[in-house]
C-alpha cells in the first residue's frame, strides 16, 4: 500500500501540533461519538469506584478479539504529561489490533494509536467529552492523523484510522457496554 508522501519537516510540524493528542495517530476519520447504556456484559463496579482503563480494556477485549493490550501509561512514561492532571485522564492503556498491517502505519512507535488504539478514563463524563472534542478539533483536516473516538461516560476509546469503519464499529459496540 502506498503511503502519502510528507517531507520530514512537514511531518515534524504536524506531529508537533498533535503531541497533546497522544502518542501516535490522531485525527478525524469519524466524528467523536457518545455511546450510552450498560448491557449484561458491562463490568461490575460499585457506585463509589470508577472504572479504570485496564478494566475497560478487559471488557473491550472480551468483545474485540483482535485487540491486545500493549502498554499501561504511568506518570513516568506518559508522553503527553496529562495523567492525573486537572481535567485530564486518570488512567490510560494502549492496545494493538491484529487487523492492522504494521507496515502501513506511519507512526508505528509503541503506544501509537495507529497500531490499534488507546483507552483514557477521566474523572467526569464532561472531561472525557472535552478530550474527544479537543482531539477532533486539533486534527481536523489531517487525514494522515485520523482516528475514531468513542465516548462512553468517563471512558474515551481512541481507535486507529487504519481500521475500516466496519472494523471500528466493533469498538463502538464495545464502548456501549461500558456505560
Amino acid at each position: 500500500m502506498r503511503k502519502p508522501a510528507l517531507s520530514a519537516a512537514a511531518l515534524v510540524v504536524v506531529l508537533s501540533a498533535v503531541t497533546a493528542c497522544g502518542s501516535g495517530d490522531a485525527g478525524t476519520s469519524s466524528q467523536a461519538e457518545s455511546t450510552t447504556g450498560p448491557t449484561a456484559a458491562a463490568p461490575t463496579r460499585s457506585a463509589s469506584r470508577q472504572l479504570t482503563a485496564d478494566e475497560a480494556f478487559q471488557a473491550l477485549s472480551g468483545q474485540v478479539a483482535s485487540a491486545e493490550l500493549s502498554g499501561v501509561v504511568t506518570e513516568d512514561n506518559d508522553p503527553n504529561h496529562l495523567l492525573g492532571r486537572p481535567h485530564q485522564y486518570t488512567s490510560k492503556v494502549t492496545f494493538t489490533d491484529s487487523r492492522i498491517d504494521v507496515d502501513d502505519v506511519v507512526d508505528a512507535e509503541p503506544g501509537s494509536v495507529g497500531l490499534g488504539g488507546a483507552i483514557e478514563v477521566f474523572a467526569t463524563a464532561a472531561d472525557s467529552r472535552a478530550r474527544a472534542d479537543y482531539i477532533q478539533s486539533v486534527t481536523k483536516g489531517l487525514p494522515a492523523l485520523a482516528e475514531y473516538d468513542f465516548v462512553s461516560g468517563t471512558v474515551l476509546i481512541r481507535v486507529s484510522h487504519y481500521l475500516t469503519p466496519t472494523q471500528a464499529a466493533d469498538y463502538k459496540a464495545a464502548a456501549a457496554t461500558l456505560g
